[in-house]
């Protein structure tokens, strides 16, 4: 787990967002990838590292396979959906996000 975190740099901040947005049903692996660099393979062993396990099985067969998951599987009727808690986003960081 710490060469993920190493790799990219992230802050627990960075964790607890990832873990959020992957945790949302309909923002897809590609816009954590694309706002952190974290692919998704990787977010699955985060995912695994931060859940209690029973938590992660039941989190890991929800998304498998879901088509809002993966941006390819989407339908074109479905946008990009943006949390209600997400500042803009420049880059890939989150600008400014107040805790």
């Amino acid at each position: 787990m710490k060469d993920i975190i190493e790799k990219y740099k992230l802050t627990d901040i960075d964790i607890d967002r990832i873990v959020e947005m992957a945790w949302e049903d309909r923002t897809p692996f590609e816009a954590i990838e694309s706002q952190f660099g974290v692919k998704e393979a990787e977010v699955i062993k985060l995912m695994k590292h931060e859940m209690h396990l029973n938590n992660w099985k039941k989190w890991r067969a929800r998304v498998q396979g879901r088509k809002t998951k993966h941006a390819k599987l989407r339908e074109d009727d479905v946008d990009r959906f943006k949390c209600s808690r997400q500042k803009l986003v420049t880059g890939n960081f989150i600008s400014k996000k107040k805790y």
